[in-house]
């Protein structure tokens, strides 16, 4: 393979990296700006506040963890530990 070639593939994989936890929670972000009160005051403290979105698989909450090896996102939870989320968990009915 040629220098370019290796220039090229390295670029790639450096742009392949990105995604949408490197950006910032500006206008037209994908993190919900600025919270809501309500959010606020029921939110457990020690959690980022500064980058929360909703979650589209389930509704819940999430906000941005920076941990010492890589960036995840967590459920956001009250003060009581208990989820929050903007709609309520489906009901499961028992087969019969």
């Amino acid at each position: 393979m040629t220098r370019t070639g290796l220039m090229l593939a390295a670029a790639a994989f450096a742009l392949a990296a990105c995604d949408e936890t490197t950006q910032s929670a500006g206008l037209g972000g994908p993190f919900l700006s600025p919270l809501p009160d309500n959010i606020v005051a029921i939110a457990d403290p020690k959690q980022d506040l500064d980058a929360v979105k909703v979650d589209p698989v389930d509704g819940c909450l999430v906000y941005r963890h920076v941990g010492p090896v890589e960036t995840t996102f967590l459920p956001l939870r009250n003060k009581q530990g208990r989820p929050i989320c903007t709609r309520a968990p489906a009901e499961t009915t028992p087969a019969t």
